[in-house]
């Protein structure tokens, strides 16, 4: 091999972060959480360390049956970065196990906890929210817009869908 190769190679190697090669495929963990169906079980792939890498928690909360279709929800918690940040969302695919978008929450205290006949149900579990407050999303009609997530009496969050073209 020419020297200049083996340069460029050993430049490459070195300047490439160490999670660059071990990136988890988002679509194929999803895909394994999706088919095996099991609600409210967590699954973690990947492991963030201070040196690099990535770590995903998937949680599915089950399915339901709209008359526009049936849609597979999943809360999504995404760790990365040296200062060990999260990206939060409520991942929406559709029967066939389709990624149709997502809502961006700010924590994973705003994921919801369940899915209830219909119904995406979010506890408030952050000590500056009323913890007796019960958030109920109606899912039956399809995917809303956006929905507000109460925090107290009535301040809380909007969260808006992100559908995926």
């Amino acid at each position: 091999m020419p020297v200049a190769k083996v340069k460029c190679l050993l430049i490459l190697v070195f300047l490439c972060p160490a999670n660059f090669f071990s990136q988890v495929n988002d679509d194929k963990i999803r895909s394994q959480v999706l088919q095996r169906n099991i609600v409210g079980k967590e699954y973690t792939f990947g492991q963030w360390s201070e040196k690099g890498g990535t770590e995903t928690h998937l949680r599915y909360l089950g399915k339901v049956i709209t008359g526009s279709g049936t849609y597979k929800i999943l809360n999504s918690t995404w760790i990365w970065g040296l200062s060990h940040r999260a990206t939060n969302r409520i991942l929406v695919f559709d029967h066939d196990n389709k990624y149709l978008g997502n809502y961006y929450v700010t924590t994973d205290m705003d994921l919801p906890a369940e899915l209830r006949k219909g119904f995406l149900i979010f506890k408030n579990t952050d000590r500056d929210c009323d913890s007796k407050i019960v958030t109920k999303i109606d899912m039956k009609n399809g995917i809303p817009a956006q929905f507000f997530r109460k925090c107290r009496a009535d301040s809380g969050d909007i969260y808006s869908f992100s559908r995926i073209n």
